[in-house]
C-alpha cells in the first residue's frame, strides 16, 4: 500500500495546500523541518538541491540561503516570517509567497502536518499562475509530505 498525503481545499485561489498524518511527536517533526539543511531531503519539487547558508535551526526572521534548479541553477535566500514552536513555521523569498507548516499533535506520538503554499502574500499573485506555479505546487506538496512522512517515521 503506498502513502499518500491528501489535498486541501483551502477555497482560496491564491493558496495551495495538503495535509498528511506522522506517527511521530510533534517536536521531531518540527525539528525536520526547522532544519533548513535538511530540506533539500524532504522537497518534493525536486528543485531544492540544499541549504548554502544559515543557522542550524530556524526561528523567527531567520535567514537561510537555498542552491535551487529549475531548468538551470540558481540560488535564493528565504527569510522565516511565521515562527510558532512546534506548531507553525513559514519562510519566504523574494517573491514574498510562503511556503508553510502547521503541526498539530493529535497525540504523543502523532502529528498532522499540513503545508501550504501561499500565493496570497506575493508581491503580484496572478503572476504565479502564469509560470504554473500553483498547479506545480500543488503537486510538490504532496510528494513533500509523503517524503517529511517517511524521514519522521524512520529517523531515530
Amino acid at each position: 500500500m503506498s502513502v499518500r498525503a491528501d489535498v486541501v481545499d483551502t477555497g482560496h485561489k491564491y493558496r495551495r495546500a495538503g495535509t498528511i498524518v506522522i506517527h511521530a511527536p510533534i517536536q521531531k517533526v518540527f525539528d525536520i523541518i526547522a532544519d533548513p539543511y535538511r530540506h533539500c531531503e524532504f522537497d518534493g519539487s525536486g528543485t531544492v538541491t540544499a541549504c548554502t547558508f544559515g543557522p542550524q535551526r530556524l526561528e523567527q526572521g531567520a535567514q537561510f540561503g537555498m542552491d535551487m534548479r529549475i531548468a538551470v541553477p540558481y540560488r535564493i535566500k528565504n527569510t522565516v516570517m511565521e515562527f510558532d514552536e512546534p506548531s507553525r513555521i513559514a519562510w519566504r523569498h523574494l517573491g514574498h509567497h510562503r511556503w508553510r507548516y502547521e503541526l498539530r499533535s493529535i497525540d504523543a506520538t502523532t502529528t498532522e502536518v499540513t503545508e501550504t503554499f501561499d500565493g496570497s502574500t506575493a508581491r503580484f499573485p496572478p503572476a504565479l499562475a502564469l509560470m504554473n506555479a500553483y498547479d506545480n505546487n500543488q503537486k510538490a506538496i504532496v510528494k513533500t509530505l509523503v517524503r517529511l512522512k517517511e524521514i519522521a517515521e524512520s529517523d531515530g
